[in-house]
């Protein structure tokens, strides 16, 4: 299995590069998320996760370059240069930071499968929050060639879009 790693296609031997899931759940097209923001793909290309569970990890080697101040969302930039925006729920930032818990900061060095931020899942919906996380490749433009694996059910660790740089 490849962990945010890049492997060469055979058609036209430009890497790809593969974001993996930062949690279980379900996928859910981004276009069906229930916020234009992200449906539109205003922020970028993406794909969303409804969480099983309330962690998430990093899908990819690289650094943490934004960790909101409220917990709720955090930015990646990629060792191959992609910016990764994970935003556990929509509009969650009026939380102000209730039900986060970040485990790193800006400028930290991570690999997949470390642990970014954990969540109160149950807390976050009863306080009528939809707790659908949005994945999502802020500087798009710098990419082609996306794909989005079929499928419902994520595990954290699959591979949930891959791209190749323009």
């Amino acid at each position: 299995m490849m962990f945010g790693r890049r492997k060469r296609t055979l058609e036209n031997k430009s890497e790809r590069i593969s974001i993996l899931a930062p949690m279980c759940g379900e996928r859910i097209p981004i276009t069906e998320v229930d916020d234009p923001t992200f449906s539109e793909e205003m922020l970028g290309r993406g794909v969303a996760i409804r969480p099983a569970e309330g962690r998430v990890v990093s899908p990819v080697q690289g650094t943490v370059t934004q960790l909101f101040e409220t917990g709720h969302a955090v930015t990646l930039t990629s060792d191959d240069g992609a910016e990764i925006l994970i935003h556990v729920g929509l509009d969650t930032i009026r939380l102000k930071g209730a039900h986060y818990t970040p485990r790193i900061r800006e400028g930290d060095a991570v690999k997949p499968g470390d642990l970014l931020l954990e969540f109160d899942l149950i807390s976050i919906a009863t306080a009528g929050f939809d707790i659908v996380t949005p994945i999502v490749i802020c500087n798009s433009d710098d990419f082609d060639n996306f794909s989005f694996p079929a499928g419902k059910a994520v595990r954290q660790g699959d591979e949930i879009i891959s791209f190749t740089k323009k």
